[in-house]
């Protein structure tokens, strides 16, 4: 069965299991082959694709909690990355089925259109491979998607912190944010080093918007009276957007 035929005319419960199941076939006969699934072959364009069509249908599933969603991302980001090994392929796709089957089964689609809760579009993280940004990316749209302005605010704090560290991993000058011990820097730091850094030369926009993310994010996670509103995520939306995507251009990641 064709992948078009296997994601239309069904729930996203039964489309998502249908693709975790072919994932397991097409990995398993990329290994028959001795072929990666994260070089340019078929096998790997095959499990990009069935990957991208799991996203979509992860985005129809009706809300359920932080914890459920998160649990429900990560069956998915292990069943169908390129890099993990056969047996947490396995083990993640049973894990994934039953929980369709079970905590996700009276699930109907979502109202809302896939991308105007977006703060960061996933289709353009998918351009850069690295499953644990689209997880990231995931729960900070889906936490506003649904309302917990808090939890988004941080995700898109950690995106943002994630996002810097792979821009001056990507030009080879990780270094630079490093302390003594090896760890990498605060957020705080890390966003002074990226605007102090002579080896490239970032937009005003991002500039400007860097700080505003790391604000609203370290409220959300630490202030113990402040509760994030829609209107400051709104705020901080389009700085999100701009960025997020300037560094990991920097990065070489897209």
């Amino acid at each position: 069965m064709s992948a078009a035929r296997m994601t239309t005319g069904s729930t996203p419960q039964e489309r998502l299991a249908r693709l975790a199941d072919e994932a397991i076939i097409v990995a398993s006969r990329a290994r028959k082959n001795k072929k990666r699934l994260s070089g340019n072959n078929f096998y790997g364009e095959k499990l990009a694709r069935l990957r991208a069509d799991a996203t979509n249908a992860f985005r129809e599933l009706s809300a359920r909690s932080a914890g459920d969603a998160s649990a429900l991302a990560e069956m998915i980001e292990n069943t169908f990355s390129a890099d993990v090994d056969p047996r947490r392929r396995l083990e993640s796709k049973r894990d994934l089925v039953f929980a369709l089957s079970t905590t996700w089964r009276s699930t109907a689609p979502a109202t809302a259109s896939a991308g105007e809760d977006e703060l960061f579009p996933l289709t353009l993280l998918e351009q850069t491979r690295r499953g644990y940004l689209v997880s990231i990316a995931r729960q900070m749209n889906g936490c506003f998607a649904n309302g917990w302005y808090d939890a988004s605010s941080v995700m898109m704090r950690r995106l943002l912190e994630t996002s810097i560290i792979e821009a001056f991993e990507g030009r080879g000058i990780a270094g630079k944010i490093k302390n003594s011990n090896g760890d990498f820097l605060q957020l705080s730091d890390l966003i002074d080093k990226a605007l102090a850094e002579a080896s490239w030369n970032l937009s005003r926009n991002t500039r400007k918007a860097a700080p505003g993310l790391r604000d609203l994010g370290h409220m959300s996670a630490h202030g113990r009276y402040f509760h994030a509103q829609k209107s400051d995520v709104e705020k901080n939306r389009a700085g999100c957007r701009v960025a997020i995507e300037e560094f990991l251009r920097l990065s070489g990641l897209l």
